[in-house]
């Protein structure tokens, strides 16, 4: 929604859209598929990661509240139905809060930062809004800080408000391409009301709101308490918002029994047991998780406008690539799956950093060098990712040791990360970026050519023949180097 009393530079982004879910993964439209060893809980699980990282918490914060709202269910004897709904909500609560942080970094500095401040202890919602105002326009000078004040004043308080209420409207819109159940998107669409009413959208109210969303808010919370402070606070916090921002019977459930939801919270990884705990076992076929991986890359791809649709692109280049060098079909489906999950880790990096048109510090660059690593421990947890996430993890690499996040050169990288390597910086090449236009394909393949000590020579596979010189054309039909 662009409003013409906010400021150019602030208005929303063209790249959130407000189309419908045109394509969803359904569970009854593939009669006996290969099976590919994954459950749709390990994919979440496997986002989930990434999502905390965009909140400044630390991995496994999702997992630990999905295990809180499943005790909490215990403790209310929910049905099945709900306990369903609450669990996959609780893996994609805030799965859409990534996808205006350029907005969010126009507004507010530092996209992650902002974030982060939604668990602070507040007493009202006058006390979530103020420290709303404190944040505009962090880190600028005090003038251009009085400039952002100025415009969120005229006008700019409801463009933020709209993106908040989108959080929701996307990670319910996530669910439905995924093939979740009403009750899980009706749970997502209505995560951010309140019990009194003034939540956003503000549509809902009390028991209006479902069980499910009314269980995952008191979750989400009371696990960063207690991971902060202890059960003790944990309760406190809960009982601080009851009636006002959480249901009072969730919370006197909580208050009835905190041993038993907070049970094992801090002794056992959550990986392992979140998944123990899925309702109804969604194992995907290999289509399926093939698409349930591009639609996470396609949202993944949402938090910058220069990075929109880049996943899928970098998809369809390994594709062809692989097809003319004639690689085995596991290391082709491989390197497919690299390519649709490579971004996973810029969900840990502020854009602040992603948005800069100038030169980055050092510091910011020691956070970019993390990103191969982040997107690595993301996926490797699941034994069918593992060697996806191999392939991730050496994106950064080059042959002459250039590269991040280790150094390594040579026949150390893998064939397939080599590929992907190349064909990633190909794909950046014909994008914008802030600090620069977007190259056409021809000078991006002049480029990729006069670089080729860093490139394997398989990378010009990449390219399609009539784009090099003669002298470069590959032969397909002859092997590649080792290099």
């Amino acid at each position: 929604m662009v409003r013409t009393d906010a400021p150019s530079h602030m208005r929303r982004s063209p790249h959130l859209s407000d189309e419908p879910v045109s394509c969803a993964l359904r569970w009854d439209t593939v009669d006996d598929p290969p099976g590919s060893g994954v459950r749709l809980a390990e994919v979440l699980a496997a986002l989930s990661l990434g999502v905390d990282l965009g909140f400044g918490q630390p991995m496994e914060h999702v997992l630990r509240q999905c295990r809180i709202a499943m005790g909490l269910c215990d403790l209310l004897g929910v049905d099945d139905q709900t306990r369903a709904a609450a669990y996959y909500s609780a893996l994609l609560v805030n799965v859409g809060c990534h996808t205006d942080a350029h907005e969010q970094v126009a507004w507010f500095g530092d996209d992650i930062s902002f974030k982060a401040t939604k668990y602070a202890d507040s007493k009202s919602k006058l006390d979530e809004v103020t420290r709303m105002l404190r944040m505009l326009g962090a880190g600028a000078p005090p003038l251009q800080r009085l400039r952002v004040a100025f415009a969120f004043a005229i006008g700019g308080h409801r463009e933020v408000e709209a993106m908040i209420a989108q959080h929701a409207r996307l990670a319910r819109s996530l669910a439905e391409e995924l093939g979740l159940d009403t009750p899980v998107l009706d749970a997502l669409g209505a995560s951010y009301e309140r019990w009194d009413g003034k939540g956003w959208p503000g549509e809902l109210t009390g028991a209006q709101i479902p069980l499910a969303a009314r269980v995952i808010q008191v979750a989400e919370f009371v696990e960063v308490a207690h991971r902060d402070r202890g059960a003790d606070a944990a309760v406190a916090f809960a009982e601080r918002g009851a009636a006002t921002q959480f249901d009072p019977t969730v919370v006197a459930c909580l208050r009835a029994d905190p041993d038993k939801v907070f049970h094992g919270l801090d002794d056992v990884g959550s990986w392992g047991a979140v998944l123990d705990e899925e309702p109804v076992l969604h194992t995907l076929s290999i289509p399926q998780l093939d698409q349930a991986l591009a639609a996470i890359g396609r949202f993944v791809d949402l938090k910058s406008p220069c990075t929109l649709g880049h996943s899928e692109a970098l998809a369809s280049l390994v594709s062809g690539a692989a097809s003319r060098l004639d690689l085995p079909p596991k290391d082709r489906l491989n390197l497919q799956r690299a390519a649709l999950t490579a971004g996973y880790g810029r969900l840990g990096v502020s854009n602040r950093i992603w948005d800069r048109p100038g030169p980055l510090t050092v510091a910011e660059w020691e956070r970019v060098r993390l990103v191969p690593q982040l997107a690595e421990r993301m996926l490797r947890q699941s034994p069918t990712l593992a060697p996806v996430a191999r392939i991730v993890g050496q994106l950064r690499e080059r042959l002459d040791g250039s590269g991040y996040p280790a150094g390594i050169e040579g026949a150390t990288i893998t064939p397939t990360a080599r590929l992907l390597a190349g064909a990633d910086a190909y794909q950046a090449m014909i994008e914008p970026r802030p600090h620069r236009a977007a190259l056409s394909p021809a000078d991006a393949a002049r480029e990729l050519q006069a670089e080729v000590r860093v490139w394997a020579v398989s990378t010009l596979m990449l390219l399609k023949p009539s784009s090099l010189p003669p002298a470069n054309r590959p032969n397909v039909g002859a092997p590649t180097s080792a290099a």
